[in-house]
């Protein structure tokens, strides 16, 4: 199934997309592509924000854009890997019996399916800025990807069948 289609299906049912996902096998090839997909995503959901930021306040855009790209490109795949981790770690002490991988995928997916909200709330920092409907779209998206991501992480540490 194409990308989009399982990104729609999961505001549907998280948890059957990430079932769908770890039925295909251990590929780490496929969660870094995800992960790196998402992070890509959030960077260029953040270019509208810093193009306001610039113009508002006088500083360099290129300079914004470059500390941004080195913060979500090369050090939040780092974060976002200690992260999974913890997430198995806690859930094998709640009686988790999934694996490492499982843990990393729905993370990683769940970043990755919750992105649309991400370039929406992009778009209302550039446009509109701070305010009630800033908050308004980053709350929603917090909600989904915790959403996401507590139905993935479900799936991914029930024990094997």
């Amino acid at each position: 199934m194409p990308v989009t289609s399982d990104i729609t299906a999961t505001y549907r049912g998280p948890g059957r997309v990430m079932r769908r996902l770890l039925s295909m096998g251990q590929r780490e090839d496929r969660a870094l592509a995800i992960l790196m997909s998402a992070c890509v995503l959030v960077f260029v959901a953040q270019m509208p924000r810093l193009a306001r930021e610039a113009h508002v306040t006088g500083q360099e855009l290129n300079m914004l854009l470059g500390g941004t790209l080195l913060a979500w490109v090369i050090i939040a795949p780092l974060l976002l890997y200690v992260i999974a981790a913890l997430s198995h770690v806690v859930a094998r002490l709640f009686g988790g019996r999934g694996d490492w991988y499982g843990a990393r995928l729905a993370l990683f997916w769940s970043l990755l399916a919750a992105s649309p909200l991400l370039l929406l709330h992009g778009l209302v920092a550039g446009l509109i800025g701070p305010g009630p409907a800033l908050q308004g779209v980053g709350f929603l998206w917090l909600v989904v990807f915790g959403w996401f991501w507590i139905s993935s992480l479900r799936q991914a540490e029930r024990p094997p069948e």
